[in-house]
């Protein structure tokens, strides 16, 4: 026979408590699994003196698998709960879904910050009831000090120095107290402008403090409060809550920078999801806290309403004192369910409520008698050390390193405002951010050769330099505008023609090689881009230097044209024209004005020449055939430019960049070997008025491909 299943959800008061109960009566038959969202047991009492800087955070959390070897811990929240199939579905921390199945089920799922529909509370307001928000509010208050004492602003410094407390229970009393000499220990070490010290506001609409306790106890708070100078305004709450202040329902508007919402809890939202009887918004058990036609699940703490047997009619209140009993009845009763004991009701009887106001002052009345002072303060902490699971030597210690060394105010940064928002299902986990966005591809270009977003994404219109190329329906080749007249003939990088993408894509593999050589060729073309416009002032029918392309049909008129994709050419980085010699060059300048006829023919290429070389029969050095060196562009007349020859974008069916024809050479091109071009060089650099001008290819540049 199988041993049985139980699952207990939640591991607070409730929870922690059965757990423990069961493992120790089971004694290894029945199978136990807790789950809950953390690892540990947070013992919310003395989470006040964690936001106050007394005690360190794992002080207060008790270690679930230490504490408890013989439960089988599961990390997750439950998120739904089957009661048919008698099972529960959680995720765990990192989004990953599970089914726990079960024969018996305790619900102990605690209870969340209660909401009212006030306007801005939500977006501006942070609860009180996980370690995370202990120590937020712990950085919080420290910040707000230290910003303070920085401040020019006396308003400012004012505003970021008050602190309201919304909610005078028991936690929210123990904050304005344990806070109010938090702020006044860090204002001796910084001090605010003269006259200022630290404000603390505690609001609630009750008529006193700690209305579901004792009159003495009431009292007693309510006295040292106002001795310490903590504003205690009952019968008043917050109307609308904004990003500079609080208004108030008397009419009063306070200028804050903080805001500690303790009004109540209210229960765990996985109890309404289950389908079954509530009372106000706590699942319905009977004394044995058991569901009405459900025996095999079992409901205790905040997230149930347990009948009070000493007073009939009305329903245990949502205290920790409550939970921890009614955790060991629940464990006794799902024994006995299984065979092991008999049912017993949860019956309890008051021992005392004890309220902690820091230093050395408390309110308590142990078994009925009345405590203040240094007393109330003793019986105090000696409670809490025997109700705690665990830690109780290091609480000791540092209670008495408290009470001998100044507190350490400092921020410690691991909670920021937004991963602890109001409005949560799961307090005692911080909200932490989504997975990471995707890179986005950039649009930035790694160098003058580098491949664009046109030619690598050729559907989308690019923008920036290259917008005025615009891939045509149709055809392979972009569209080309054309520059206006006057406009000097500079070959743009970004226009190419598609057969120039492989090499783009290769330059962009050896980015990293090409990029400082890249960067220069960029910085020497700007500045020849500078140049150009008065080099070409005196005369604006500069001919267009460009030599024949290899094998290409002679051009027809533009309206012939067709639009063909070039061909690749492999050898396209060796093709490199003959530098021509100063004597050459001047007799070019010559010819250069009595060649303006825009009738003038197209120039040819030398037949079966390769791309660079010179003419057949021509002497090295000289132009190639019908094409005199510095003769203006076919069809370009006087200033205007070449025809489809936008400013800036080389002409179509030319991938490869060229270079001017007119620099000088020692000697002529014949017998020197051209060197390779740049990986990266912008394709055609801007054509350089005649005359001696200063050689930028005297070296080879590196990154041959």
């Amino acid at each position: 026979m199988s041993r049985p299943r139980i699952v207990i959800v939640g591991a607070g008061f409730a929870g922690y408590r059965t757990a423990k109960e069961l493992s120790r009566k089971a004694r290894g038959k029945a199978d136990i699994t807790l789950l809950n969202p953390t690892d540990y047991f947070l013992y919310l009492p003395l989470l006040p003196q964690v936001a106050a800087g007394i005690l360190e955070p794992r002080r207060v959390t008790v270690s679930l698998s230490d504490t408890l070897p013989q439960v089988r811990l599961v990390l997750g929240e439950a998120d739904g709960i089957d009661l048919d199939a008698r099972t529960v579905h959680y995720t765990d921390p990192e989004g990953t879904g599970g089914t726990l199945g079960y024969d018996r089920l305790v619900l102990a799922a605690g209870s969340v910050n209660k909401l009212l529909p006030i306007p801005g509370v939500a977006e501006h307001a942070h609860g009180f009831r996980g370690l995370p928000e202990a120590l937020y509010l712990r950085d919080h208050v420290t910040r707000q000090v230290e910003l303070a004492a920085a401040a020019d602003d006396p308003a400012t410094c004012a505003a970021r120095c008050t602190f309201v407390v919304v909610g005078a229970g028991y936690t929210g009393t123990e904050v304005a107290a344990q806070g109010q000499l938090f702020t006044d220990a860090q204002v001796r070490r910084h001090p605010l402008r003269k006259g200022m010290r630290p404000r603390w506001l505690l609001l609630d609409i009750a008529e006193r403090v700690l209305p579901e306790l004792d009159v003495h106890l009431s009292r007693t708070a309510d006295r040292t409060l106002r001795e310490r100078g903590v504003e205690v305004r009952m019968g008043t709450s917050v109307k609308e809550a904004t990003s500079d202040g609080v208004l108030l329902t008397d009419g009063e508007f306070v200028e804050t920078r903080s805001l500690v919402w303790c009004v109540g809890v209210r229960p765990d939202p996985l109890a309404e999801s289950l389908g079954l009887p509530m009372e106000r918004g706590r699942l319905l058990v009977d004394p044995n806290l058991q569901v009405p036609g459900r025996p095999e699940v079992f409901a205790c703490g905040d997230a149930a309403a347990v009948p009070d047997l000493e007073n009939p009619g009305q329903f245990t209140p949502m205290t920790a004192q409550h939970a921890w009993r009614q955790g060991r009845t629940a464990a006794l009763n799902v024994a006995a369910s299984l065979g092991a004991g008999v049912r017993r009701p949860y019956d309890h009887r008051d021992l005392g409520f004890v309220v902690d106001l820091g230093g050395v002052k408390a309110a308590a009345n142990p078994l009925g008698v009345p405590l203040s002072g240094l007393a109330a303060g003793a019986v105090t902490r000696g409670y809490h050390l025997a109700a705690m699971p665990g830690n109780r030597v290091r609480v000791a210690a540092d209670w008495l390193l408290d009470a001998v060394l100044p507190r350490q105010a400092v921020q410690l940064g691991l909670v920021r405002s937004w991963s602890v928002p109001l409005d949560t299902a799961s307090p005692e986990l911080a909200r932490v951010p989504g997975r990471p966005q995707a890179h986005r591809q950039s649009d930035a270009r790694s160098g003058p050769g580098a491949a664009t977003e046109q030619e690598t994404r050729p559907h989308r219109r690019a923008t920036g330099p290259a917008a005025p190329v615009v891939e045509q329906a149709g055809s392979g080749e972009p569209a080309v505008e054309q520059a206006g007249p006057g406009e000097p003939v500079v070959e743009q990088t970004d226009a190419q023609e598609p057969t120039v993408v492989a090499s783009a894509g290769e330059a962009v593999i050896s980015e990293a090689k090409a990029r400082e050589a890249a960067e220069q060729e960029s910085a020497e073309r700007r500045g020849a881009e500078r140049e150009l416009p008065e080099r070409q002032a005196p005369e604006q029918e500069l001919p267009e230097r460009r030599r024949p392309e290899r094998n290409a049909p002679e051009r027809r008129a533009p309206e012939q044209e067709s639009v063909q994709p070039s061909v690749p050419e492999p050898e396209l980085p060796e093709r490199r024209e003959p530098e021509r010699s100063a004597p050459e060059q001047k007799s070019t300048q010559r010819q250069a004005p009595e060649q303006k006829s825009p009738e003038q023919k197209a120039p040819e290429p030398a037949k079966n020449q390769p791309g660079g070389e010179p003419a057949k029969n021509q002497p090295g050095g000289e132009p190639a055939k019908n094409q005199p060196g510095g003769e203006p562009a076919k069809n370009q007349p006087g200033p205007e430019p070449a025809k489809n020859q936008p400013g800036g974008e080389p002409a179509k069916s030319q991938p490869g960049p060229q270079r001017a024809k007119n620099r000088p050479s020692p000697e002529p091109a014949k017998s020197q070997p051209a060197p390779k071009p740049a990986k990266n060089q912008p394709h055609g650099e801007p054509a350089q008025a005649p005359g001696p001008v200063k050689r930028t290819d005297a070296d080879p540049a590196e990154g041959d491909s």
